[in-house]
């Protein structure tokens, strides 16, 4: 006779609960925001080809075309700028003294050509896979590699402090209130944009001006990453050159509060 106690259950089953494992719910959620990012992206696009849509205009050719409107801009300005002073001396009645004065403070100015011997500075970005020439030095950030708007500075200050009768930058003249610029590695001079080598031309003694470069504290460090990462720096005598006057708006433009 067996012991009720240790007969088997004759009984039915419990019925066993399932349970869902994380990684079929994570697997779940992936799929359902994939769907989710196809179908927007589908009603974004609206059966156009994002990529080649001739509506979608990039940042940089939208920076471009304006730079070109205000170069044409520019030039305008300048020839009527040009008509409207040679009527002025026609017909102000003024004497020589004061024409002369005038002509002076024109040239000062930076509004009108001057012609003398000059002095072009080259800069430009070292090779996008440089490496260092010189033991002891780190390996080249992407920083290293590019101008800086410090480095257009610091070529500029050391040619006015040479004695520079001028400066262009580019195809601009520099006047007082000139600012050089950068962005990224774009350079932006009085609305236009201009990428490197950037080219700094100065009328001034040649010798004078070349020394106040080498003098320059800012542009020894400089001459630091030419030598070490192959950044671009050139030096040349053209002779005798001739400097375009300014021919931008010389009013001044500043943010006002909103009210």
């Amino acid at each position: 006779m067996s012991n009720s106690a240790d007969s088997p259950q004759t009984g039915p089953r419990p019925s066993r609960v399932r349970r869902l494992r994380p990684a079929r719910l994570l697997t779940a959620a992936v799929f359902a925001l994939a769907g989710l990012m196809f179908l927007t992206s589908f009603n974004t696009a609206k059966g156009t080809d994002i990529r080649t849509d001739s509506s979608l205009l990039k940042l940089s050719d939208l920076i471009q075309e304006r730079s070109r409107k205000n170069k044409e801009l520019d030039e305008s300005d300048a020839a009527l700028r040009g008509s409207v002073e040679g009527l002025a001396r026609r017909d102000d009645g003024s004497g020589t003294a004061q024409g002369e004065k005038l002509s002076g403070l024109e040239k000062s100015a930076g509004t009108r050509k001057v012609t003398g011997r000059a002095v072009t500075v080259t800069l430009n970005d070292a090779p996008p896979n440089a490496t260092a020439k010189l033991p002891g030095y780190p390996e080249p950030q992407p920083d290293y590699l590019v101008i800086h708007q410090q480095d257009l500075q610091a070529v500029v200050n050391a040619l006015w402090h040479g004695g520079a009768q001028g400066i262009k930058v580019m195809d601009q003249r520099l006047i007082s209130t000139s600012a050089v610029r950068c962005v990224g590695n774009t350079l932006i001079l009085q609305g236009r944009v201009y990428s490197p080598p950037y080219k700094i031309t100065a009328v001034g003694d040649p010798d004078r001006l070349q020394k106040a470069l080498a003098d320059s504290p800012a542009i020894q460090n400089y001459m630091v990453y030419v030598n070490v990462y192959g950044l671009g720096w050139k030096v040349t005598d053209d002779g005798t050159s001739t400097l375009p006057g300014y021919s931008g708006a010389v009013d001044l433009h500043y943010a006002q509060p909103a009210p």
